[in-house]
């Protein structure tokens, strides 16, 4: 049972992941389109579908099995999965931020330019490589 768990959560992850990464680089190319045009809505839709129809219910499936590991294996008091934690956490207010950029894009109300589009890309990609890191090697 305990590996099948952990096949779930390594679908989720990666299913998340791929929102994750995906969502910005769609805000990068939203900046240059102009609003109301037919390029801006079909970035809404696409924006709109990955967050609600990919991203979210991955972080949900990753939390539920993430949190089962943690209960099956009693990782809760060491060092690597504590920094593994922090990092989870960070990387879902992360997906609160993108799905926050992704209203104010459906709303037309984008303030921000592409750079920071691209710099924020990044953010999860780090958190990433980190947190397989504490989960493989478990250097702490």
């Amino acid at each position: 049972m305990d590996l099948w768990v952990k096949a779930l959560h390594v679908i989720s992850v990666i299913s998340w992941m791929a929102a994750l990464l995906y969502l910005p680089r769609l805000f990068v190319y939203h900046c240059d389109a102009d609003v109301g045009s037919v390029q801006s809505e079909t970035f809404k839709t696409m924006e709109s579908r990955l967050l609600k129809g990919i991203g979210t219910p991955a972080m949900i499936a990753t939390w539920i099995f993430g949190i089962w590991i943690a209960v099956l294996y009693d990782t809760w008091a060491e060092v690597w999965f504590l920094i593994k934690f922090a990092l989870v956490i960070a990387m879902t207010v992360m997906h609160f931020v993108y799905a926050k950029h992704a209203r104010l894009f459906a709303q037309d109300n984008n303030q921000k330019p592409a750079r920071y589009f691209r710099i924020i890309n990044e953010v999860p990609a780090v958190f990433m490589i980190i947190i397989v890191i504490m989960v493989i090697v478990k250097p702490f």
